[in-house]
């Protein structure tokens, strides 16, 4: 390796086998079923799909419990976790529905959602209500495109301007297997730009 190269970049890459390394992701609870017969299982396999209309999706393995529900009623809700709800979203993923009420046993609570069937995780700070437009085969597991159809926030994250701040829940992450509580604020949606327009706009 060249001598002059910067100390930070100082090791080789190497090469590794294709793998779901891209990381780190939400690890989010999501509810399906009815108030009276509610389900939770917990997946890393999300993310934002479109702006407009506003499309997410979750990936889903066809032999969990969970699968069916989702498939049958057309809409579930995505609620996002913080890291005082680690352990309960670890055994959200671990455990099956089939055989144990995640939601007694967390001793989690649940509400009615604004627009959906499916119930709301109460201790969630933000949730996603969602209804499937398409369900794609991938392999192992099957996507679930879906359309947001409305959300709702803790009122405690929601300053007097009407902003959502939610660096303040202690939002959880999911990177290789491991859980993590998102760190320190870096910047804002084009911070990296904001000096430059500063500039331009200096008296000359």
């Amino acid at each position: 390796m060249s001598e002059n190269i910067s100390p930070d970049l100082r090791y080789e890459r190497k090469k590794l086998a294709p793998g779901t390394l891209l990381s780190p992701l939400p690890a989010v609870m999501v509810s399906c079923g009815t108030m009276e017969k509610a389900n939770v299982l917990t997946v890393a396999w999300t993310g934002i799909i479109c702006t407009h209309p506003a499309l997410t999706y979750i990936s889903v393995r066809p032999s969990r419990y969970s699968y069916n529900i989702i498939k049958e009623a057309g809409e579930f809700v995505i609620n996002l976790t913080t890291s005082k709800m680690a352990r309960e979203a670890d055994l959200c993923g671990m455990k099956s529905g089939r055989n144990t009420d995640k939601i007694k046993k967390c001793g989690l609570h649940t509400e009615p959602a604004f627009v959906v069937g499916a119930p709301v995780i109460s201790e969630s700070p933000l949730s996603l209500e969602c209804k499937v437009k398409e369900i794609v085969p991938f392999g192992t597991h099957d996507m679930f495109i879906s359309e947001i159809v409305s959300v709702s926030v803790d009122g405690r994250y929601i300053d007097s301007k009407g902003k959502i701040n939610l660096q303040q829940a202690g939002l959880m992450a999911y990177s290789h297997g491991e859980y993590f509580s998102l760190g320190r604020k870096l910047g804002s949606f084009g911070f990296s730009a904001a000096g430059k327009a500063k500039k331009k706009h200096l008296p000359r």
